[in-house]
C-alpha cells in the first residue's frame, strides 16, 4: 500500500508567523524590494508579524542595522513587527548598542521569567 503526497501547501495553522529569509548580505539597493516583500508577507498572511531568517546575512554592521530598522518601520507602518530567527550574539549587541530593541525567536519576553530557572539560596543570606 502507497501513500500519495497530498496536494497544496503544507498545513500552517493561523498562529503561525509568516518568515522572511535574508540568505545573504543585501545591498542597499535591494532593501526597497525586501520591504515589498514584507508588505507582501503581511498583507497575505494577515499576520501581525513576520519573522526574519537574517542567518545569512553575514558579519553585523551598519548595513544590516540600517536594512533591519527599515523592516521594522516597514512592519509598523503596516500594523505589525519583525521577530528575528538566527541572530548571533554580535549582532544583538550591535542592534541593542544603537538603541533597537528586536524581539528575538527562541528567548523569553522581558516580562516572563525564564522557565526552570532556581535561584540558589547561599549559606547565610537573610531570608525574606
Amino acid at each position: 500500500m502507497s501513500c500519495a503526497r497530498p496536494l497544496g501547501l503544507p498545513y500552517v495553522d493561523a498562529t503561525t508567523p509568516p518568515v522572511l529569509v535574508l540568505a545573504r548580505p543585501v545591498t542597499r539597493d535591494e532593501v526597497p524590494g525586501l520591504c515589498d516583500d514584507l508588505r507582501t508577507l503581511m498583507k497575505a498572511g494577515g499576520a501581525g508579524a513576520v519573522v526574519c531568517d537574517v542567518a545569512g546575512l553575514g558579519p553585523p554592521g551598519l548595513a544590516v542595522v540600517d536594512l533591519l530598522a527599515r523592516l521594522e518601520l516597514t512592519a509598523r507602518r503596516a500594523g505589525g513587527r519583525i521577530r528575528l530567527r538566527g541572530a548571533t550574539p554580535a549582532l544583538h549587541t550591535l542592534l541593542e548598542l544603537v538603541g533597537l530593541r528586536f524581539e528575538l525567536e527562541g528567548q523569553a519576553e522581558e516580562r516572563e521569567p525564564a522557565r526552570r530557572v532556581e535561584e540558589a539560596v547561599e549559606p547565610g543570606d537573610a531570608a525574606l
